[in-house]
């Protein structure tokens, strides 16, 4: 490139770039910027040397005028200048959020875009890299922050919104007063547990301790295995339930891999368990096995293995 010789080509340089100066407490000067964007120590050089900032008062009015040469080049129009019609928050409130694309939802949670791009653009670049609402929630922060445009508070705020779902979920589980069938069962473990546990990458072993009218008081984590089998201890289940005072239990746990049907091993360890449980007089009312989807899902006592 060829050498930076004044304040505009310094400026112009850095806009393109989204580059923004900013001074230390002992009055060092770095640049903010994204991780991808490099900025070669030649071209340092040369803006430091025509910018002459000398304090923070400096930083503050080079950046001002970095954003308004930012601003020539955006081919954007901000959601707020929009027809009413088509802005995400006012077609919610007119329309209902059923009657909204994803985008337009997105973007509401978003709140804002970036400096090239609307919160609706973004929203759409989201969806388009993860391809599915189930692959954005799983993805962590770290990769969210990769995104252009994401940063903390972004990636937070969409890992905010999958929770809250969960959450509802688990709300409309907690309705259930009684639990007097494995259909039952299953439909309190689907809406409580599978939302974390559908996509878990290692095993959890889960016992939900129930009072003598069949009604969830507790749910305990038993242990945590690996990729394809978790350690679970009969004497550990049999302390958790005498400790509650729990009448019954329902087992839980998850395959990573998806399959459903249940191992030797799941056979021998739930046989063990309701033996255990039978000496201090609590019942086994099901051991229910969760896989990836909805529909994937092995009760034991629907298969008449309890």
């Amino acid at each position: 490139m060829e050498k930076i010789k004044s304040r505009g080509e310094a400026i112009q340089f850095l806009a393109t770039k989204r580059i923004y100066p900013a001074i230390s407490k002992k009055g060092k000067v770095f640049f903010l910027k994204k991780k991808h964007i490099l900025l070669q120590e030649n071209e340092k050089a040369d803006i430091l040397s025509v910018l002459e900032i000398k304090n923070e008062e400096d930083c503050k009015t080079i950046r001002k005028d970095i954003k308004k040469e930012t601003s020539k080049t955006n081919s954007y129009i901000p959601i707020k200048h929009w027809v009413e019609s088509e802005r995400p928050r006012e077609l919610l409130a007119k329309a209902g959020s059923k009657n909204l694309p994803l985008s337009k939802l997105l973007a509401i949670i978003l709140r804002t875009g970036s400096v090239s791009e609307s919160a609706e653009s973004l929203a759409l670049k989201i969806l388009n890299k993860f391809k599915t609402l189930r692959a954005l929630d799983n993805t962590t922060i770290e990769e969210l922050c990769k995104l252009e445009g994401i940063g903390m508070a972004k990636a937070t705020q969409i890992k905010a919104a999958f929770e809250i779902g969960k959450r509802l979920m688990q709300e409309q589980a907690q309705t259930i007063k009684k639990i007097r069938s494995p259909r039952e069962a299953v439909q309190y473990v689907r809406e409580f547990f599978a939302p974390y546990l559908r996509d878990a990458k290692n095993e959890f072993f889960i016992v939900v301790l129930l009072d003598v009218k069949n009604k969830p008081i507790k749910h305990i984590e038993i242990s945590k295995g690996s990729v394809n089998a978790s350690i679970v201890d009969p004497k550990e289940v049999v302390k958790e339930a005498t400790l509650h005072s729990a009448s019954s239990v329902i087992l839980i746990h998850n395959h990573p891999s998806g399959e459903v049907e249940p191992s030797e091993e799941d056979v021998k360890i739930t046989s063990q368990i309701v033996k255990a449980l039978e000496l201090v007089n609590v019942k086994v009312l099901d051991h229910i096995i969760i896989g990836k989807n909805h529909e994937d899902y092995f009760s034991f006592a629907s298969a008449k293995l309890i």
